[in-house]
């Protein structure tokens, strides 16, 4: 069962690398519900196993393509992020002191926590993409024009899985002449 969660994860950010067409040093949200991932109710059933086989399908990927990730802790810590320190820092996001717990940030963000060099916690990002897995509602941490991003698998375990990037704002009017993003 983990391996097939590690291998699903693998392919939504893979195929969410290929689509969002992200440069290193860009920044992904991830927002995930190992109770969704098993079957369960979001908050109802964490499952440090489920946590960590999503991560280690998705983080080796990231960190090969050199893309910095934010995972979003539950509600119980008002959805704040858990990243590393030097990615905070150059992006001038305030830390705050916190540390994720299974049942208060969830499992997939303790997993983050102790998998960084030098984690943190944040109250808030603007990410460049995001994968939100079992209904984590990352939407608050994306950049302002966020487009949905359609990949082969639509769940992870049981869990659904949504993806997105973002763009720049159109601004102007009929006159004004856009790049192709």
């Amino acid at each position: 069962m983990y391996e097939e969660i590690t291998a699903q994860a693998h392919t939504v950010v893979t195929e969410l690398l290929g689509q969002a067409q992200l440069k290193p040093g860009s920044l992904m949200v991830i927002g995930c519900s190992s109770s969704e991932i098993v079957g369960q109710r979001i908050g109802k059933g964490s499952s440090m196993e489920a946590a960590q086989a999503a991560f280690a399908g998705i983080y080796p990927v990231l960190r090969e393509q050199g893309i910095q990730l934010a995972v979003q802790c539950c509600e119980h810590l008002n959805r704040a992020l858990v990243m590393e320190r030097k990615t905070a820092e150059a992006r001038g996001y305030e830390i705050v002191n916190v540390m994720p717990q299974p049942k208060a940030g969830g499992s997939f963000a303790v997993t983050a926590w102790n998998a960084f060099s030098d984690p943190v916690a944040v109250e808030t990002i603007r990410a460049d993409a995001g994968i939100d897995i079992g209904g984590t509602l990352i939407g608050m941490h994306l950049r302002s024009v966020a487009v949905p991003v359609r990949t082969s698998l639509k769940q992870i375990g049981e869990a659904i899985v949504l993806c997105a990037r973002t763009r720049p704002k159109y601004i102007g009017g009929p006159r004004a002449v856009y790049q192709d993003l």
